[in-house]
């Protein structure tokens, strides 16, 4: 078995994971993770899967003629390096422009990738305004100092009213 990754994007119906998951059952895949979004009608994701290696065209070839999505094949590894760990970062507040642009700038200031990102606004009623909620999947490398990246998402929570939670 050889892994294969695809990103898709396509309109939204019923029964277009299960067409994909019916294909790579049929060559004799093994569906391994997935991680799919739903936005303004529009269903957009990622896909892992184990296929032995004498089915990789055929999937590709099936895949590509999907009649509602486009999909992609993307070329790399599927395993997170061993001398990583993942690490969930939690962030609420007020909203404000750029948050997540101070947010993601201070990942970037320690080099941490960014596995998963989800966020979201809503109605604070109680607070008279828009409460910004985020959070971030990371790849730290073994033995990294989570105090200092805690410091500095919360020199910035002052300024953004973010608390913020880190799970080893």
């Amino acid at each position: 078995m050889k892994p294969m990754i695809f990103t898709l994007v396509g309109k939204d119906k019923p029964g277009l994971i299960d067409s994909l998951a019916k294909t790579v059952y049929a060559l004799k895949g093994n569906w391994t993770g997935s991680n799919f979004s739903h936005m303004a009608g529009h269903l957009a994701g990622f896909v892992h899967v184990d296929v032995p290696e004498e089915h990789h065209q055929a999937l590709l070839d099936a895949f590509e003629a999907h009649p509602d999505l486009r999909i992609h094949l993307v070329p790399g590894e599927a395993n997170t390096p061993e001398n990583e760990k993942v690490v969930l970062v939690d962030v609420m507040g007020n909203d404000k422009t750029g948050i997540v642009q101070e947010l993601t700038s201070v990942l970037h200031q320690f080099n941490i990738n960014i596995i998963k990102f989800d966020s979201s606004c809503e109605p604070a009623p109680n607070w008279g305004g828009t409460l910004f909620k985020a959070q971030a999947k990371v790849a730290v490398p073994r033995g990294f100092d989570l105090d200092a990246l805690t410091d500095a998402l919360e020199d910035i929570a002052n300024d953004l009213v973010v608390d913020i939670e880190i799970r080893r």
